[in-house]
């Protein structure tokens, strides 16, 4: 099988491309270039090419370099501005799986012939009895990454693979330092790669006007004030400039248009409901009761679904819009959706 093999710099993508490699596939490695600004993390830096060029050449694989960039500001980047401007909670990392990694590339490996992609996530596709595939729940559940892959169809399922999906990481990281290769030991990536660690607020400082906004209590009464409403979040607590309350407070709304931000307890974060937009089904939408995962390392909680609604068996914290939720059956996504 002739599979390109994404190859991010970082030690899972290295073992996908090596046990590949291994068993017998014509493998060549592929270093999307999405971002042209600073970085110091994930897989938009000089630094991360360069570790999967000579992971590459030391598996003796060609190596080449594809330039998303564009794709990636107008996917990706242009609306993560846009989200925070709105007054939502984006998830780039889920909107670049989407619009990059398994729709962009998935269509510059069919044009050149490939018959498969392969990544380095910790999910895994499995074969159902009916011939439809699932995405489900990587075998390492601290490194699962199912919940940001939810929007993968039965199209793309049958053309990506996930090698080290059933490994746990530390097995992928044992793997690589005893093949020798250079990112063995390179820490994960934990930060949205386009934006330098601790620069979120002069990041879109840059791209939109930061708006004050005052900071009430449900019964009205001014707290204080935030410097930009923008970057507050439903459900944070630090950062609102709220100390020496007698009880820990919460952003329970976010109102950008009135510059304002409400501050609560945790109850009043509670709801017996969801809704939720631009919802897309691995196959057909399920019947009955399902699990539903509203942050990536969240735990599943059990609803049901009225139409794009998710009704909860108990109250939860709403989850802050633009958030993905992700639903499940057992350890296999069946689809999700975003945060209305």
């Amino acid at each position: 099988m002739q599979v390109l093999a994404a190859m991010s710099g970082g030690v899972d993508s290295s073992v996908a491309a090596a046990l590949l490699a291994a068993e017998g596939h014509e493998v060549v490695g592929v270093t999307m270039k999405l971002w042209g600004g600073p970085s110091d993390t994930g897989c938009c830096s000089v630094a991360d090419v360069i570790d999967a060029r000579r992971v590459a050449d030391a598996l003796g694989l060609d190596h080449h370099v594809f330039n998303f960039g564009e794709d990636f500001s107008a996917r990706v980047v242009e609306p993560y501005v846009a989200d925070h401007a709105a007054g939502r909670t984006p998830n780039p990392c889920v909107e670049c799986n989407r619009h990059i990694k398994f729709e962009r590339l998935l269509r510059r490996a069919e044009a050149l012939g490939f018959d498969a992609v392969a990544t380095g996530h910790h999910a895994r596709v499995v074969l159902r009895p009916d011939g439809t595939r699932r995405l489900a729940r990587g075998a390492d559940a601290a490194k699962d990454q199912s919940y940001v892959l939810y929007m993968l169809g039965q199209d793309a399922l049958a053309k990506v693979l996930l090698p080290v999906g059933h490994m746990t990481k530390d097995r992928v990281r044992a793997l690589a330092a005893e093949l020798g290769l250079r990112t063995a030991a390179k820490p994960d990536s934990t930060d949205v790669c386009f934006i330098q660690r601790g620069e979120r607020g002069s990041f879109l400082a840059e791209r939109i006007v930061p708006t004050p906004a005052r900071v009430l209590d449900t019964s009205g009464r001014c707290l204080g004030e935030v410097p930009s409403v923008q970057i507050v979040t439903l459900g944070q607590r630090k950062g609102l400039g709220v100390g020496g309350q007698q009880r820990p407070m919460y952003a329970v709304d976010v109102d950008v248009a009135a510059g304002v931000v409400t501050v609560g307890d945790r109850a009043d974060l509670l709801s017996d409901h969801q809704d939720v937009r631009e919802v897309t089904w691995a196959a057909e939408p399920p019947q009955g009761p399902v699990l539903v995962q509203a942050s990536a390392h969240g735990a599943p909680r059990p609803a049901t679904l009225d139409g794009a609604r998710v009704c909860w068996q108990a109250p939860q914290q709403r989850v802050a819009p633009g958030q993905s939720v992700v639903f499940y059956d057992g350890d296999e996504v069946l689809g999700g959706g975003i945060a209305a």
